[in-house]
């Protein structure tokens, strides 16, 4: 089974919906036949490196909301990903660009560790506060999961694995994805958002259970009473764009 997955690491609950997605991996007989892989989505392709708002001031500034709106929602957001065992630090966190970081992983799946990096970065992100536009700074990460520190700085430096990363969004418009995290499995049935555990273990019981038959997406969703944030456009479990 192939599980496509578009995130952004800068979309909050892109490392929401794939520790659920993992939660429900867990209970699944058949793991171990998942193939998951993870595909590049930009928020914002005109982000900055850096800026001298925090992620609260940005937010309201973008979406025309308060900077105490801003802070509520992403509190909220705090404690989802509490529940999963995921320490978000927004006080720290440093907004940017993620291109470069799309670029990494598509290098990283060359070398069989695109899961890992990706699961890297969104915790350098997120939790350890990084600034994940930096090369040395994703280049450390790499190495951190066992990529050579050296041949990531080199892929860094140009421009190698950008037009994957396009294509990659470049399909998000056949697909309809408008907003991540979005999930495809076996390009059949999609979930839109970070949806609740149990219903991923659904859909991984039914694609388990039917033949694969001519790509048609089929849109599941369920959400909980926890899924409501006034983030901007980051709201029923997923950003938008």
């Amino acid at each position: 089974m192939k599980i496509e997955i578009w995130s952004d690491f800068a979309c909050p609950f892109c490392y929401i919906g794939k520790r659920r997605l993992e939660n429900a991996l867990d209970k699944f007989e058949y793991k171990d036949e998942v193939e998951l892989v993870f595909k590049s989505f930009e928020l914002d392709p005109s982000a900055k490196k850096s800026y001298e708002e925090n992620i609260d001031q940005l937010i309201a500034k973008k979406y025309g909301i308060s900077v105490e709106q801003a802070k509520g929602s992403n509190n909220q957001l705090i404690e989802q990903a509490k529940t999963l065992g995921l320490n978000y630090n927004f006080e720290a966190l440093k907004p940017t660009n993620t291109f470069d970081a799309h670029r990494l992983c598509h290098y990283a799946n060359t070398e069989g560790k695109m899961n890992e990096l990706s699961e890297r970065i969104l915790k350098a992100y997120f939790v350890d506060s990084l600034l994940i536009s930096d090369h040395q700074v994703l280049a450390t990460l790499a190495e951190e999961v066992g990529l050579n520190y050296k041949e990531a700085l080199e892929v860094l430096s140009s421009d190698k694995y950008s037009s994957e990363v396009r294509r990659d969004e470049e399909r998000t418009s056949n697909l309809r994805i408008t907003g991540v995290p979005f999930f495809v499995f076996n390009n059949k049935y999609a979930v839109s958002g970070a949806q609740p555990s149990e219903l991923f273990l659904d859909v991984l019981e039914k694609v388990r259970k039917e033949e694969l038959s001519s790509p048609v997406i089929e849109f599941l969703s369920k959400k909980s009473d926890d899924e409501e944030t006034d983030a901007g456009s980051c709201s029923d479990g997923k950003c938008e764009i």
